[in-house]
């Protein structure tokens, strides 16, 4: 009877239930056949500035989720952005489609990567629907985003991006929990770099170094994002986390050394996931990979935000 009454009381007086404002829309959209992505454009449907995102890492998807982890990253910024009037596109990596398509992991190079951006950012440029082309890239996305950006973007942003090349991340995060393959890792990398491919590896590392993927990790190598950051001649934004345990601080701050007229931003407590984890709580953090309804960090995004629309003045 309760829930009667309340319907006859909107009817009778005429009172509509409160309904939550929409604040942003999206449109899915294919690029080509290696590119399918999300638009995500403020409610008014027009926006000055577009960012375009470019995921870490992995299969992962335009979210920033893959198989076995979901944290929507990417999917929670492109909604704030909107929500402040700035619209975004997010697209899934070409990795994604190894087994739905003809594309084979042997086949893979980052230069792939590096294609799909520029791919992206000709597509909106040609649209000319937007007066400024931001380019957000994370993790690995941020030496795609840089590449890409090159004479194409009109600024830059770097997410827990490296400021070495992967060879020496990868021989460092290697060392820092298994010491004892440390030289044998480097000696690997450094055998990939000059011969394109090794079989002097620990058979444990077997999944990095396996015979299909040491094309990808070749073509990956050549590229010192400290030379390439060094490049731009657009804004840099430069961001990093104090939580971050698989991008230390130090990445951006070489990525900041090489260039010294970019913007930089460390942002205390936030982990690579773009969460706030507080104290030194490895379990915490960890989950945090796979807990998608976990905020944000609550400073990161008005810090991109300020430094988009000082873009616009």
């Amino acid at each position: 009877m309760l829930k009667i009454t309340i319907i006859g009381l909107f009817l009778l007086f005429n009172i509509q239930p409160t309904m939550a404002q929409e604040t942003f829309t999206e449109e899915e959209l294919t690029i080509n056949n290696f590119v399918d992505g999300t638009l995500a454009i403020p409610a008014e449907g027009t926006a000055s500035s577009l960012v375009i995102l470019i995921q870490g890492s992995g299969p992962t998807d335009r979210n920033s989720n893959q198989p076995m982890m979901k944290n929507d990253a990417l999917k929670k910024m492109a909604h704030r952005l909107a929500e402040e009037g700035i619209a975004s596109f997010r697209y899934d990596k070409r990795i994604m489609k190894i087994g739905q398509s003809e594309l084979k992991e042997k086949d893979l190079r980052f230069t792939n990567f590096v294609e799909d951006a520029n791919t992206v950012l000709d597509y909106f440029r040609k649209n000319e629907e937007y007066e400024r082309i931001i380019v957000a890239g994370h993790s690995q996305g941020s030496l795609v985003g840089m590449l890409a950006a090159n004479n194409k973007a009109d600024a830059f942003i770097s997410l827990a991006g490296a400021g070495r090349s992967i060879d020496d991340i990868i021989t460092e995060q290697i060392g820092n929990q298994l010491p004892e393959l440390k030289e044998g890792t480097r000696a690997a990398l450094d055998e990939i770099k000059q011969k394109g491919s090794t079989t002097s590896y620990h058979p444990f590392l077997e999944s990095m170094f396996r015979a299909d993927v040491q094309p990808f990790l070749a073509s990956w190598i050549q590229f010192d994002p400290a030379l390439e950051v060094a490049k731009l001649e657009i804004p840099i934004l430069i961001i990093n986390g104090t939580s971050d345990v698989q991008m230390n601080v130090k990445e951006a701050e070489l990525l900041k050394e090489a260039k010294p007229d970019s913007e930089m931003a460390i942002i205390d407590n936030m982990n690579h996931v773009f969460r706030e984890i507080q104290g030194n709580d490895q379990l915490a953090n960890s989950k945090s990979y796979n807990e998608p309804n976990r905020p944000l960090h609550p400073e990161l995004i008005p810090i991109m935000i300020d430094f988009i629309r000082n873009l616009e003045k």
